[in-house]
């Protein structure tokens, strides 16, 4: 429903899906042939390679995120973004609020909107956020800045973590807060889903601490040491909750974990230990990150 004054494409990886995606997909390529692309193969290739060959396949100037979970709610989203971007040339990344909606369809009332105004948003606040502070479904970008992607983005253990990095260090970040898409949560099959069921809950928590930690020092090394400071205050609270999940009580109180104020030891506490409640106080302020929306469902 995009009503844009520029050509655009939509390109569309379908990595085998069983749930007869495919040949859902090959139905709207005959009706608009010039418009949709499918992009698939005989075997599944992974969340990584699957996005990787459609960016490697895309030959707009910009490209805008939509994953299989999202989906956009305003005719004028794409047209917005642009019009900013072109009038910006600095600007490497702009996203916008979205709303959570439960896979049922049942309305939540909280959207994602880290702040209640269009502003800039600091590169600290990307490195805090982690992958969910920007909505995937919002993202657009310059197709240039990510045409020689670092080794480390290839081999991290989720995609939009690393790519709001590397585009929030090649210019700056724009939010736009008009909600112009909805992230749906609860969905089967799901990443979410998949890696926070019941069974193994913790240690795979701990997989995704671990992993945010070393794009973090790798994301550091790549931009020279320009924000060390705020990357080693968030590894620094990182490895306080794995060693909580872990229980590992004499460990924590390692004078190195003095210069995290108690507030965010507090918080890091509820969270793992009263995760309702956490939830509950969160959802209030209308607006999650990743820690709330993955972690216990």
């Amino acid at each position: 429903m995009q009503k844009t004054d520029f050509n655009y494409e939509i390109l569309i990886g379908e990595d085998c899906s069983t749930d007869d995606t495919r040949q859902i997909v090959e139905k709207y390529v005959k009706l608009y042939p010039e418009k949709i692309k499918l992009i698939t193969t005989e075997q599944n290739v992974g969340v990584s390679k699957n996005s990787q060959r459609l960016f490697e396949n895309s030959k707009g100037k910009y490209i805008a995120v939509c994953e299989g979970d999202d989906y956009w709610t305003d005719s004028h989203k794409l047209q917005q973004q642009v019009d900013y971007m072109e009038n910006h040339s600095d600007c490497s990344m702009c996203f916008h609020a979205s709303e959570i909606l439960q896979a049922n369809k049942r309305k939540t009332g909280m959207i994602i909107r880290p702040y209640n105004e269009d502003k800039v948003s600091p590169i600290e606040d990307i490195i805090t956020g982690g992958g969910g502070f920007c909505p995937t479904g919002s993202l657009i970008y310059p197709k240039e800045l990510l045409e020689d992607i670092p080794f480390f983005f290839r081999n991290a253990h989720v995609g939009d973590y690393p790519v709001q990095l590397i585009l929030s260090s090649k210019g700056y970040v724009y939010f736009m807060k008009k909600c112009m898409s909805t992230y749906r949560i609860g969905v089967e099959g799901s990443w979410t889903s998949r890696m926070f069921n019941k069974e193994g809950i913790k240690e795979n928590m701990i997989n995704i601490l671990q992993g945010d930690i070393e794009i973090l020092k790798e994301f550091n090394e790549f931009t020279n040491n320009k924000n060390v400071k705020d990357i080693e205050k968030n590894i620094l609270i990182k490895e306080f909750e794995i060693l909580l999940i872990r229980r590992k009580t004499e460990e924590l109180k390692n004078t190195k974990f003095n210069t995290i104020k108690k507030i965010q030891k507090l918080k890091i506490y509820v969270r793992c230990y009263f995760p309702k409640i956490y939830k509950r106080l969160i959802w209030s302020k209308l607006c999650i990150n990743r820690m709330v929306y993955t972690f216990y469902k």
